[in-house]
């Protein structure tokens, strides 16, 4: 029979490959990759290079990609972040996945990883398909809450369609909002990275692609795990991750 996975927590290896006695290796190659891709090397090679210069599994190696940025990327994405109080009468554009995903990982207790931008990040992200979770409904109501706090007009979900089970999510989304009274809107677009990025109003995500394009961002997952999820298991990689 199928494995049904009713968590997206800690994976069985990462407790080893995150523990304290490995952040100081990781953060070193974090360093080493956003030196390189401020100088213009291609992000595989250079992931490589620093990969096996410190022995990095594909897990490490995935990790520390996620979190990697140019000096030049991460100017951008600053100058474009606002804060929660911004959102006050306006609407929200939620990268629907990515900040359902990793506030899912980190309210199992998974591990997150804050990457030298600040944003918070799991390992290896939704793809292909999606499954609820017993996280899923406690993460609604966190987002619902967080929306409600800061005056949110709408919350716009924006959704991979190709990935399987959009359909089944969006009716959930609508149903959880109905019940709630939330003003939320859900979207399934063929590229939601695109619709994100061109979005004029204020985007929720931590998709280098969609920050590094869009009008202004917020960092509501980090918001959330910081105020509201205390048995998130948080990988710090912005400590010595400053390029020389």
């Amino acid at each position: 029979m199928p494995h049904k996975q009713n968590h997206r927590g800690l994976s069985p290896k990462d407790e080893r490959l995150f523990a304290a006695a490995r952040q100081p290796a990781l953060r070193e190659a974090l360093a080493e990759l956003s030196w390189l891709l401020h100088r213009g090397y291609a992000l595989r090679s250079a992931l490589d290079l620093v990969g096996n210069r410190h022995a990095l599994v594909t897990r490490q190696r995935m990790a520390v990609m996620r979190c990697a940025c140019a000096d030049q990327a991460l100017a951008r994405r600053l100058e474009r972040q606002v804060t929660p109080e911004c959102l006050r009468g306006q609407e929200l554009w939620l990268d629907g996945y990515n900040v359902l995903t990793i506030l899912e990982v980190a309210q199992a207790g998974g591990v997150i990883l804050l990457g030298r931008d600040g944003c918070c990040r799991d390992v290896l992200g939704v793809h292909r398909r999606y499954r609820k979770v017993e996280e899923t409904l406690p993460v609604l109501s966190l987002l619902g809450e967080f929306a409600v706090h800061w005056g949110v007009s709408v919350v716009r979900w924006c959704l991979d369609q190709p990935v399987s089970n959009s359909g089944r999510l969006k009716a959930l989304l609508g149903d959880v909002a109905a019940k709630a009274g939330w003003t939320w809107e859900v979207e399934l677009a063929f590229n939601a990275d695109r619709v994100l990025a061109r979005s004029a109003h204020v985007v929720a995500t931590s998709d280098a692609v969609i920050l590094d394009r869009c009008r202004r961002w917020v960092n509501l997952t980090r918001w959330l795990i910081l105020n509201r999820i205390p048995q998130a298991c948080l990988v710090d990689f912005t400590s010595n991750s400053a390029s020389s």
